[in-house]
C-alpha cells in the first residue's frame, strides 16, 4: 500500500551514484538542470543545451586577437608542425574558425559536416547558419600535443574601415559560445600594434563572464628595445583596464612565440621565464578539466535560476485580457527595477544577473503570454543539486586528480624545455656548476675562508651563533637564512666547517641574485669531503 510514495521518498533520500565526474555532470545536467532551462526557455536567451560531447571532450584553448598578432604561428610553435588549412601572413590570412584537433590522419572536416557529428562538441553551432559554417572547419592531425588538448584558431579581428564590413554572422556571439565551453582563452597582442579596435573591444566585453579563463600574451616582444617594451606593457595594461573594467590586473605573458632567432636578445631570460609560466598553465589544463566543467555547470545553474525568476516575474505582471503590448513595453523598459526586486526578494547577488541591455533586446521579440509562472519544485531540484550533488562531485574531482597526477600536455614545444641544458634555469642559481668536475663553490672558497677564520673556529668548526653574526649581514629574512643553514649543515651536527660555511655563503649569493633556493641540496653542491657520507 502506498508503495509509490515510499519509492519516491527513497529516491529523494538516496544520493546519486556516479562512476566518474563527467558521468555525474552529464546526469545532473540532464535530470536536474535541463528541465528548468526548458521550462523557462533559457536556450532562447542565453546558451544552447549542453550535449554529451560537452562533458567528454578534451580541454580546449581559444586564441583571440587582431589580425597579424601571431595566433596561427603560436599554434605552429606549440605543436611544432603545420596543420591543414594553416595560412600565415601580415595581412588577415586566417578567415575561418579552425578547430585543431587530434586525428589518426591529416585532413580537414568542413563545418557543415562537423556540426552533425555527435562525437564533437560543436553541434549547437548549427544555429549560427551557413555564413558561419562555411567559415568553420576542423583540422585533424596526429600530434602528441593534441592528444591532451584541442586548439581553436579564430579569424583576425579587424580594425579601421575593415571592421565595418559585415562578416555575415555574429562574430562576438560565436566567440561567446566558444568561451563558455573552452578551458583557456588566450588574447594575443602585437607589441607593435596596440590599438584595440571597436570589434576587438566588443569581443573582450563578450568574454566578460569568463575572466577566470583569460590569459593575455604580448607577442613579438623581441622586436622592440627594453625601454620601449616597458612603455608598451604599461599602455596595454591601461587599455585592458578600461575595457575589462575590473580592479584586478590581468596576467600578461611577454615573449616571442615562434621558432625564429630573437631580433633583440636583451630580454631573453624574461621571455624564457614567461614562456615557461604560460606552458605550465596550458599543461595543467587536462588535470583541471573536470574542475573547470564543474565550475561552468555551477555558473550555468546560477544563471538559469535567475532567468527563471525574471521570466516568472514578467509572466506575473502580464494582464490576462487587454493591453498586453503596452504592458510588455513597460516591463521591458523597467527591467532594471524587476532585477532589483528579484535581488531583494531572493537574496541573489547582482553579479548573477544577465546583461540588462542584452536581456531587453532579447525580450523585444518574445511573446510574454507563453512565459511560465514560477514552479518552486524545479528551483528546489536545482538548489538541491548545488547544495548536495555538486559537493559530492567536488570530492570525486580531487580523487580523480590524485589518481592521474602526471596528466599534463606533452610533445611539441612543451618537450623542448622540459629537461637538459635548455630547460628553464638550467646551470643558473643553485644549478650553477651542475656539469662541472670541480666543486663550483671552490672558486670563491678562499674569500669565504678569510671570513671563516675570523669567527673563532674550534676544532675546525664554528657555532651557529658565530655563523649567524656573519649571515645576517646579507639582510635576508630569518626564514630564508634558516633554510640556508639547514641546507649548508650537511652532516647535521649543528656546526659549520670551512666547506659548509663556504656553501652557506654561496647559497646566500644565489638568493641575493634573485634565484630560488632548492628544496634539497643538489648533488653537485655537496662539499667534496661530505660526498662519501651521502
Amino acid at each position: 500500500m502506498f508503495s509509490w510514495v515510499s519509492k519516491d521518498a527513497r529516491r529523494k533520500k538516496e544520493p546519486e551514484l556516479f562512476q566518474t565526474v563527467a558521468e555525474g555532470l552529464r546526469q545532473l545536467y540532464s535530470q536536474k538542470l535541463l528541465p528548468l532551462e526548458e521550462h523557462y526557455r533559457f536556450h532562447e536567451f542565453h546558451s544552447p543545451a549542453l550535449e554529451d560531447a560537452d562533458f567528454d571532450n578534451k580541454p580546449m584553448v581559444l586564441l583571440v586577437g587582431q589580425y597579424s598578432t601571431g595566433k596561427t604561428t603560436f599554434i605552429r610553435h606549440l605543436i611544432e608542425q603545420d596543420f591543414p588549412g594553416m595560412r600565415i601572413g601580415p595581412e588577415p590570412t586566417t578567415d575561418s574558425f579552425i578547430a585543431v584537433m587530434h586525428g589518426p590522419t591529416e585532413g580537414v572536416v568542413p563545418g557543415n559536416a562537423l556540426v552533425v557529428d555527435p562525437r564533437r562538441p560543436f553541434r549547437k553551432l548549427n544555429a549560427f547558419g551557413n555564413a558561419f559554417l562555411n567559415r568553420f572547419m576542423c583540422a585533424q592531425l596526429p600530434n602528441p600535443v593534441l592528444d591532451s588538448i584541442s586548439i581553436i584558431d579564430t579569424p583576425g579581428i579587424l580594425s579601421g574601415e575593415k571592421q565595418r564590413i559585415s562578416r555575415g554572422y555574429d562574430f562576438a556571439a560565436v566567440l561567446e559560445w566558444f568561451a563558455e565551453r573552452v578551458d583557456r582563452i588566450i588574447l594575443l597582442f602585437d607589441a607593435h600594434k596596440l590599438d584595440i579596435s571597436d570589434e576587438f573591444s566588443e569581443v573582450i566585453k563578450a568574454l566578460k563572464n569568463h575572466e577566470d579563463k583569460i590569459r593575455v600574451v604580448l607577442n613579438k616582444a623581441d622586436q622592440i628595445e627594453t625601454q620601449q617594451l616597458m612603455r608598451v606593457y604599461g599602455a596595454l595594461m591601461w587599455s585592458l583596464g578600461k575595457i575589462i573594467n575590473t580592479p584586478e590586473v590581468v596576467r600578461v605573458y611577454i615573449g616571442s612565440f615562434w621558432s625564429h632567432p630573437l631580433l633583440i636578445p636583451d630580454n631573453r631570460k624574461l621571455f624564457e621565464a614567461e614562456e615557461q609560466d604560460l606552458f605550465k598553465d596550458i599543461q595543467s589544463l587536462p588535470r583541471n578539466a573536470a574542475l573547470r566543467k564543474l565550475n561552468d555547470l555551477i555558473k550555468r545553474a546560477r544563471l538559469a535560476k535567475v532567468h527563471a525568476y525574471i521570466i516568472s516575474s514578467l509572466k506575473k505582471e502580464m494582464p490576462n485580457m487587454f493591453g498586453k503590448e503596452s504592458k510588455k513595453k513597460e516591463l521591458v523598459n523597467n527591467l532594471g527595477e524587476i532585477y532589483a526586486k528579484i535581488e531583494r526578494e531572493h537574496q541573489i547577488s547582482a553579479g548573477d544577473f544577465p546583461s540588462l541591455r542584452k536581456m531587453q533586446e532579447l525580450l523585444q521579440t518574445q511573446d510574454f503570454t507563453k512565459f511560465q509562472a514560477l514552479k518552486p519544485k524545479l528551483l528546489d531540484t536545482v538548489d538541491d543539486m548545488l547544495a548536495n550533488d555538486i559537493a559530492r562531485l567536488m570530492v570525486m574531482v580531487r580523487q580523480e586528480e590524485s589518481q592521474m597526477p602526471s596528466q599534463v600536455v606533452k610533445g611539441g614545444a612543451f618537450d623542448g624545455t622540459m629537461n637538459g641544458p635548455f630547460g628553464h634555469g638550467y646551470g643558473e642559481g643553485a644549478g650553477e656548476g651542475i656539469d662541472d668536475i670541480e666543486w663550483v663553490v671552490g672558486k670563491d672558497k678562499p674569500t669565504y675562508d678569510e671570513i671563516f677564520y675570523t669567527l673563532s673556529p674550534v676544532n675546525g668548526k664554528i657555532t651557529g651563533a658565530n655563523a649567524k653574526k656573519e649571515m645576517v649581514k646579507s639582510k635576508l629574512p630569518n626564514t630564508v637564512l634558516g633554510k640556508i643553514w639547514k641546507l649548508a649543515d650537511v652532516d647535521k651536527d649543528g656546526l659549520l666547517d670551512d666547506e659548509e660555511f663556504a656553501l652557506a655563503n654561496h647559497l646566500i649569493k644565489v638568493k641575493l641574485e634573485g634565484h630560488e633556493l632548492p628544496t634539497d641540496l643538489p648533488p653537485h653542491l655537496i662539499p667534496p669531503s661530505k660526498r662519501r657520507l651521502e
